[in-house]
This record gives C-alpha cells, sequence and structure tokens, in this order.
C-alpha cells in the first residue's frame, strides 16, 4: 500500500478533490464494534477484493453500499443486502446478496452494480478519465436492508479503496508523432515489451484506461483516438487508413517494442478499424474485436486508390421507448444484402489471428451476426485463424473487470440514451472473462 500511497501523493497535488458523499455519523456505541476491511485497500482496477465485515449479531440484516465519484463530481452508488452469519461475520466472497442492486454471491458486485445516484442525470458512464490517479470507492455498512434508492439506515462501519489503473513505473508519454496523436504506455523495466494498438468506438476523443490496464500488464499500449481530438477531424466523415498504419509503424519501430508484428484491440467502431488494419497492413498480426461489425460502416475508409464505403445507419428503423431510450438494433444497413458487399472488409486477406469478443444481448448492433459473418468468411477461403468468444446476457460494451454496467448510456454524438443491452450479472462475468482471454491471445501471437 505504502508504494500506492507516493503515488497518490504525487497524484493529489494534481488532482482536484473529489467530494464523496458523507456518511451520517455513527450511532452510540454498541456492545461490539462493527468493521468492514476491503483487501487490498489500494489495488489495480483489473483484480478483485476481498471484502468482510465482522462484530455484527448473528443473523443481523445490513445493506452494503459503495459510492464513488467521478471527476467532475457527478456521484455513483451501489447496494445489496446482506445477513451476517452465526458469529455475527460476512464474507462477500462466499456470501449471498438477498436484494439490491444485484443477488447472489458476487464478490465484486458492488463495484460492476455503481450507476448514477438518484439526484444525478441518468445514463452516465463511470469511466475514469484520468490514468494517474486512483478511483475511490467508500464502502459503507448500513444497519438493516433499505432498497436502492431509499435512505439507507444509519451507518455501523465504513472504509475507503482505491482503485488504480497504473503502477509506479508504468510511463505515459503523449504523441504528437507526425500526422498521430494519443498516449503510449509503457511497463516499468527495459523490455521489449509486445505492442498494442487501443480504440474505442464513435464516442471519439481519447480513453486511456484500458492502455492504462494493458502496461501494468506488460504490453506497451498505444491509446489512439482516430476523431474529436487535438487537432484530428471532428467528425467520423471519412477515415485515411494510412492515419493508423503511421501509428502501427511507429509502435513497431519503438525501442521497446517487440517485434516483428503489433496488435491491436478496438471496442465497437474501433473493432472495425481493427479488422481492417490486420487485413491491409502487414504490421499488424493480432487483432481483438469487441462487438464490431465485419464491414465497415458509416464512414468510407480509403487506403491508397481503394475505398470501402460505409454502411448507412436508417434513422427510420431506430425505435424510441416511452423513457426516451434509442433501440439502434435494427438500423444498420443489412450487410448481407448483396448491394452492401463494397463494404465488406475482406479479412480474409489478413495474415494474422483475430479473437472475436461479443455480448449476445447486444442491442446498439448485431455483434453476434456480424462475427459469424466474419467467421463463414474466413472459413470459406480455409482459414481457422480465430477464436471467437461469445457471452450469453452481454451487452455492447465489454471493458476490462469491474467496470461499471451500463444498460443505457449517454451518446455524446446524438446526445440521446442508447440502449447497449445486456444483464448486469451476465456482463459482468463477461469482463471478467475476456480479460484474461484478451491478454492470453496477444501474449500467444505477440510473444
Amino acid at each position: 500500500v505504502d508504494m500506492w500511497r507516493a503515488v497518490a501523493a504525487a497524484a493529489a497535488a494534481s488532482a482536484p478533490a473529489r467530494v464523496l458523499c458523507r456518511a451520517p455519523p455513527l450511532l452510540p456505541p454498541r456492545r461490539w464494534a462493527v468493521s468492514v476491511a476491503v483487501s487490498p485497500a489500494a489495488g489495480l482496477a483489473d483484480e478483485r477484493v476481498e471484502t468482510r465485515v465482522a462484530g455484527l449479531g448473528p443473523g443481523q440484516p445490513v445493506t452494503l453500499r459503495a459510492v464513488a465519484a467521478d471527476e467532475s463530481g457527478c456521484l455513483f452508488q451501489s447496494c445489496a443486502h446482506y445477513r451476517a452469519d452465526s458469529r455475527g461475520e460476512l464474507h462477500l466472497g462466499t456470501d449471498a446478496s438477498h436484494g439490491g442492486d444485484y443477488t447472489g454471491v458476487e464478490p465484486m458486485g458492488l463495484f460492476w452494480s455503481l450507476a448514477p445516484a438518484g439526484m444525478e442525470r441518468p445514463y452516465q458512464r463511470l469511466v475514469p478519465r484520468s490514468t494517474g490517479t486512483p478511483m475511490k470507492v467508500e464502502m459503507l455498512v448500513h444497519q438493516g436492508h433499505s432498497r436502492p434508492g431509499a435512505i439507507p439506515g444509519p451507518v455501523v462501519a465504513k472504509a475507503e479503496v482505491e482503485r488504480w489503473f497504473t503502477v509506479p513505473g508504468v510511463r505515459r508519454i503523449r504523441l504528437k508523432e507526425g500526422g498521430v496523436r494519443g498516449s503510449l504506455f509503457l511497463p516499468p523495466g527495459d523490455g521489449p515489451f509486445p505492442g498494442v494498438i487501443d480504440m474505442y468506438g464513435d464516442e471519439g476523443g481519447l480513453i486511456e484506461f484500458r492502455s492504462s490496464l494493458l502496461a501494468t500488464r506488460g504490453f506497451a499500449a498505444l491509446s489512439l483516438p482516430y476523431f474529436d481530438f487535438e487537432d484530428l477531424p471532428k467528425v467520423m466523415k471519412e477515415f485515411k487508413l494510412e492515419y493508423f498504419e503511421e501509428a502501427a509503424r511507429f509502435l513497431q519501430r519503438h525501442p521497446k517494442v517487440k517485434g516483428p508484428g503489433v496488435g491491436v484491440i478496438g471496442t465497437g467502431k474501433g473493432a472495425e478499424l481493427a479488422l481492417s488494419m490486420i487485413t491491409f497492413l502487414p504490421e499488424v498480426v493480432a487483432a481483438v474485436c469487441i462487438s464490431g461489425c465485419s464491414s465497415n460502416t458509416v464512414a468510407d475508409l480509403h487506403y491508397g486508390e481503394m475505398t470501402l464505403p460505409g454502411l448507412r445507419f436508417d434513422m427510420n428503423k431506430v425505435s424510441v421507448s416511452d423513457a426516451g431510450v434509442f433501440d439502434t438494433f435494427e438500423a444498420l444497413d443489412d450487410p448481407t444484402n448483396p448491394a452492401n458487399s463494397p463494404c465488406t472488409i475482406p479479412i480474409e486477406k489478413a495474415e494474422g489471428h483475430f479473437l472475436l469478443v461479443v455480448g449476445e444481448d447486444d442491442r446498439m448492433w448485431k455483434s453476434s451476426l456480424y462475427a459469424e459473418l466474419a467467421i463463414g468468411r474466413l472459413r470459406q477461403h480455409g482459414k481457422e485463424n480465430f477464436e471467437l468468444l461469445s457471452y450469453p446476457g452481454a451487452g455492447h460494451r465489454i471493458d476490462p473487470p469491474s467496470t461499471p454496467f451500463c444498460q443505457v448510456a449517454m451518446d455524446r454524438v446524438l446526445g440521446v440514451p442508447v440502449l447497449g443491452g445486456g444483464e448486469s450479472k451476465a456482463h459482468a462475468h463477461a469482463q471478467e472473462h475476456s480479460w484474461g482471454k484478451i491478454q492470453e491471445f496477444l501474449h500467444l501471437h505477440l510473444g
């Protein structure tokens, strides 16, 4: 923990103070002192913690609550109902929640079920913007069972836990290298390290937390924005693959990066760009595609004389619920329609390996179908250079473990809430399982 404290002290000097929800005063002392212990109290955000409560009465009902704030001060919270065992103790690794935001034995349930508090704007994601400061989560033990959104009973114990996205020694280098923008995260030590380009979807901008975690796991990770960042284009109008080629060559030639090839991991639009990169760029030898499409979408993609037109969204096929939530599941043009074949990414040309990751309840678009189409195309050309991870009950955005589940999220471009799909527990399990498999795949093909 001391190691983290040193990093925290440095980070605190430059970070705005976070306001956490202050708990009500403790009750007068009782015959026993209730305590909650979270271990490790400071650790990596993709690792499990152990949460134990002691000093309760046998069978005593309590509500456990987690409270966190994002960089803008928006509060997120979650809760679950537990009963102490005959010794007056609770262990979230073995004891089941009986109600609240989830049920069953879920050691990390309070983390992945964090959602905007009642007084906040709904449909916001708890996504870390700064990788150098930890996400602080307050764990509270309340008397009795209180349902989500209700005023909980008196606090009998509390603890704070820090969730870090980096370790001491990871270097973050902001890039302005030719046309390439972004951040390069290098693990501690001399290397060389396997190199990975990391891209997110149509929200644009620079999203670094996955790259930072990959660097803590031994990868040289380049977080690559491709629009709406610094001097990059403001909107997704058209793309030139040369930009991504320049990024791949920069990473491949970096003295800390192990060759000969690099990998790419992408989510949504980023997954689809990853497919194009491994197809056309010899530098890219492994692609992790999370919830992507096997055709180029929305924006035309140019590479030299070649153009892959983008499949279009038909806004007439978007349905809107009574609550004003947009469902875009049917809106993308059908990639199997022969008229749309020019949009198909010719992935059979790729020499490298694919890992396709999909949630079977993705409502953003039909990523399960698109993965099937990609696999069918590869097999048709006699290729078996792929793995598929398909998760029942998981939604669109499958992030590193314990990232809070967000079934509906505000779309930054459209400014409306869009249904991502999924069920919280299944989605959380998909995040945990896929994260290990993604690292195995990248190590296997990048050394």
